[in-house]
């Protein structure tokens, strides 16, 4: 695995770990503000057949806005993505952006302590998904 992402395996099927994820992100106060059905997309686009995968913008309003408030361009980093996706074989994986090596970049500890508080929040999401 990258140094950028962190990642589970879901027990469940593919529609069903979409709605898990979306329930975990709640219960750690995240909204799904967008939504990327890439297989939609590139076969819409390029008439391309792929698995199920989807791209999940979550953001928790409280934590962002301190963000903002700490530095106006961290807009660019966020939302955080969560990527749902299915392999040819049906197993089902969640993966994370680790908003933790993310905002480090900023190199300003306002921003890197966020950053490990939402990681914190993700991989408890990342937990509850095992199963």
């Amino acid at each position: 695995m990258s140094s950028y992402v962190f990642s589970v395996q879901s027990p469940k099927g593919f529609e069903s770990t979409v709605l898990a994820v979306t329930d975990a992100l709640k219960q750690e106060g995240f909204g799904v503000l967008t939504t990327i059905d890439v297989q939609a997309t590139l076969k819409a686009k390029l008439g391309v057949e792929q698995r199920p995968y989807l791209i999940l913008g979550a953001c928790n309003p409280h934590l962002a806005q301190q963000a903002l408030q700490a530095d106006p361009d961290i807009g660019a980093l966020l939302p955080c993505n969560v990527v749902v996706r299915e392999d040819a074989d049906g197993t089902v994986h969640v993966v994370f952006m680790d908003p933790q090596a993310l905002l480090g970049m900023v190199a300003q500890l306002e921003i890197e302590n966020l950053g490990g508080e939402v990681r914190s929040r993700l991989q408890r999401v990342a937990e509850s998904l095992r199963g």
